[in-house]
């Protein structure tokens, strides 16, 4: 399971170390993506095809289906990891994402998210409001 944060920087060739925790999960494969909050995400391969299969299966004659297979589908990459444990993020996807140098890697479970600082800080203000918190929570049934 990919839990916590890390503080990390992309060179300026796009690429970025992986925490060594994350890595071991990612031993059966990687793929990385763009997220849906201008961020990217790194899935491993078993989580990929199952999304794959997922969207597969749904009507090409559906324009819905036909958006989330692009947006998942075209900017997806097959992540390799060089002798440092980095990934290279190509251009588009960075740019995507608003990916200069400060970047955080946030575990949310089955897949991490690549954050630019200043977009994550943005999302992090919002977690952080407890009524909504409430609301989220209350749906868990704790």
């Amino acid at each position: 399971m990919f839990l916590g944060q890390f503080e990390h920087t992309i060179d300026d060739k796009g690429r970025l170390i992986i925490p060594a925790r994350y890595r071991e999960l990612l031993a059966s494969g990687a793929y990385i993506t763009r997220g849906f909050d201008r961020n990217l995400i790194v899935l491993t391969g078993p989580h990929f095809q199952r999304i794959y299969q997922n969207v597969n299966g749904m009507s090409m004659t559906d324009s819905a289906a036909r958006d989330l297979r692009r947006l998942i589908f075209s900017n997806a990459v097959a992540v390799e990891f060089d002798k440092a444990g980095r990934i290279l993020i190509p251009q588009f996807l960075r740019d995507s994402a608003d990916l200069s140098s400060a970047t955080l890697l946030v575990g949310v479970g089955e897949y991490f998210e690549v954050w630019s600082a200043e977009n994550w800080k943005k999302q992090a203000s919002l977690l952080q409001d407890d009524e909504t918190n409430s609301q989220r929570f209350s749906a868990l049934d704790l």
